[in-house]
């Protein structure tokens, strides 16, 4: 077989290149072709929409992007907001555009620009701004649209009773996720971690949602009580700052953490929860003694840190129950209190005494406390009322929120208002006008129930699912108007005639201090044969006596305390409502905060809520 090549043409042929060697080059000069409308050229980010969540740089393969703190920049966890932003490595990008269709606020896209020449490695490396790689102000390419966004924005529906089927009892309102719903809710988790910051007890939101999106119900519970040990009364009425922070929530719903947590808690039997929750207790005993006074939150958190780190842990409770304002302030329509129960029977379990009816005065006063504990935490919470002190409120059906809230509780008979109006703006009073709604749809048939604010209808420092609620109920909401005078006179035979109030101009002063201004010529009787104070609490101290009161430090009217919540006196802490204000989380925060300062003092090292951080 011939396998000799077939040359065609002289051998001479390829030299002729060389006649070209000296004529005038006819290349056409270099220009950039314009891209296409959706082209994948470089970042372009609009730093004023980015709020530096990282979740560009948590889906990049190859490692492309970093997130760069930027001095100045706004620094609000609670808000959702971190001062950083993307940093791109274009010796790594590969222009997939995964960065920009899960970014949650929609600040990051591609522009059309593609041109960047430089013997300088580091050039490659840029933050991108809305102004793109040259300052040139290429037009958009890829960007975020319907077609390309990865998140789901929509929230899963949280079944509930409607407004009828719960108007005249306290059944629970809400029936919870069932497991569809709740993996459908926690799919849409980006897992960016801006909850966790938010928290004040810095929860692992994150992990107990990736865990039920998993389907793995036990590792959620493990995760959620690695901080709280108060998921049955969080996953149910917390303020869940986490889900402002939601970075979802910039374009959408933010996800449903506080739902998804009571999901886990429901899924998971009580005997298991209480097996998961005391893993990693520690086996031998350190013969040292804390009393706590108090048993809400703050104090029941506390003795729940220090019964699994050893320490002989007692509660002492004014009240017949255990659990403060979250049993004695929170109506059961809102917080179930077998679930309460269920929670602190897992403190209980842990080893913490929590000895009820037993309070802080002659019969077990407090220096007695102090010469039987090595450590001793306040805890006492906030049970009394204040009083907007207008003419009038000296009238016997003057009450207070608390007051009613805890009567209510208790299951003691009350008298039932025909009318009545509410004076507040708050949690608290829509609690007791909800309750109060309730008991006259049971008492009277029919419900005669208003509540008036200082603050307008966006500005209300109740929940909004508290207000919509409310309305729902037949509470009749009045904003911007203030208390005046109770009116005395006996429309209604109970010797009251009803509530005066005046349109409220402003609330703060220029400093923004608390000093309400109203126009007195417009002013409005609202007529009730009961008000209902509902204007803020007070801690009652004088359990302390004369010598300890004068001993401690105070700032305006609280008691002083360290970041680790210690006193001005040794030996003594102080935590919860009655130094911070009335929060279940915050609570929970600050009886880590206090319990592993206690086991310091002790001569302990690190506790299991530190490691957790």
């Amino acid at each position: 077989m011939d396998v000799t090549p077939k040359y065609k043409g002289s051998f001479v042929k390829p030299l002729k290149a060389l006649s070209h060697l000296f004529r005038e080059p006819v290349t056409l000069p270099m220009v950039p072709r314009p891209a296409s409308d959706v082209y994948r050229g470089f970042h372009v980010n609009d730093w004023e929409a980015c709020v530096g969540c990282g979740t560009c740089r948590q889906i990049c393969d190859n490692a492309a992007i970093r997130m760069v703190r930027i001095p100045g920049l706004p620094d609000e966890p609670a808000k959702g907001i971190k001062p950083r932003r993307p940093a791109i490595d274009y010796g790594r990008c590969c222009w997939c555009a995964l960065c920009v269709d899960i970014c949650p606020t929609g600040s990051l896209s591609l522009s059309r620009e593609y041109i960047h020449v430089s013997p300088d490695v580091n050039t490659y490396f840029i933050l991108p701004d809305e102004k793109g790689m040259h300052g040139l102000n290429f037009p958009k390419g890829w960007a975020k649209s319907d077609d390309s966004d990865l998140l789901d924005l929509g929230r899963q529906e949280m079944p509930a009773l409607e407004a009828e089927a719960r108007g005249d009892n306290f059944g629970e309102i809400v029936h919870g996720y069932d497991e569809q719903a709740a993996i459908l809710e926690a799919s849409r988790c980006i897992q960016c971690g801006m909850c966790h910051e938010a928290c004040p007890a810095h929860m692992h939101a994150p992990e107990y949602i990736r865990a039920i999106w998993d389907g793995d119900k036990e590792r959620a519970v493990r995760e959620i009580y690695r901080t709280n040990p108060f998921p049955e009364v969080c996953g149910r009425v917390c303020t869940h700052r986490c889900e402002t922070a939601c970075s979802i929530g910039r374009r959408g719903a933010p996800i449903a953490i506080r739902w998804l947590k009571r999901y886990a808690m429901a899924v998971v039997d009580d005997a298991r929860v209480r097996d998961i929750a005391l893993e990693g207790m520690a086996e031998a005993r350190t013969g040292r003694s804390v009393g706590i006074v108090g048993a809400g939150p703050a104090g029941l958190t506390a003795a729940f840190d220090l019964a699994k780190l050893g320490h002989d842990v007692t509660v002492y409770e004014a009240k017949p129950e255990p659990g403060g304002m979250m049993r004695y302030g929170i109506p059961e329509y809102r917080l179930p209190y077998d679930r309460l129960d269920a929670d602190i029977a897992v403190i209980r379990a842990a080893g913490a005494d929590i000895r009820c009816d037993s309070p802080i005065g002659p019969d077990l006063p407090m220096a007695g406390l102090r010469e039987t504990h090595d450590a001793v935490m306040l805890a006492s919470g906030l049970g009394l009322g204040r009083s907007t002190r207008v003419p009038g409120t000296d009238h016997s059906e003057v009450r207070s929120a608390v007051d009613l809230l805890d009567s209510i509780t208790r299951g003691e008979s009350i008298r039932v208002p025909r009318a009545a109006v509410v004076i507040g703006g708050g949690n608290v009073a829509f609690d007791i006008a909800r309750s109060l709604a309730r008991l006259q749809k049971r008492t009277h048939g029919r419900v005669d129930m208003t509540l008036v604010a200082l603050e307008e209808r966006d500005h209300m420092l109740a929940d909004e699912d508290e207000v919509v609620e409310a309305q729902e109920e037949g509470v009749v909401v009045i904003n911007g108007r203030g208390p005046k005078e109770v009116v005395k006179g006996g429309t209604f035979g109970r010797g009251l005639r009803g509530l005066e109030t005046v349109r409220c101009l402003s609330i703060f002063d220029g400093e923004g201090r608390f000093h309400p201004r109203y126009d007195e010529d417009d002013v409005i009787l609202h007529e009730a044969d009961m008000v209902i104070e509902a204007i803020g609490q007070a801690s009652d101290t004088g359990y302390l006596g004369e010598e300890l009161t004068e001993a401690l430090e105070w700032q305006r009217g609280r008691i002083k305390i360290d970041p680790d919540g210690a006193t001005s006196v040794s030996g003594l802490w102080a935590a919860g409502d009655m130094v911070e204000g009335p929060d279940v989380i915050h609570a929970v925060a600050a009886g880590h905060r206090v319990a592993a300062s206690i086991h310091r003092f002790l001569g302990g090292g690190t506790t299991t809520a530190e490691a957790a951080e």
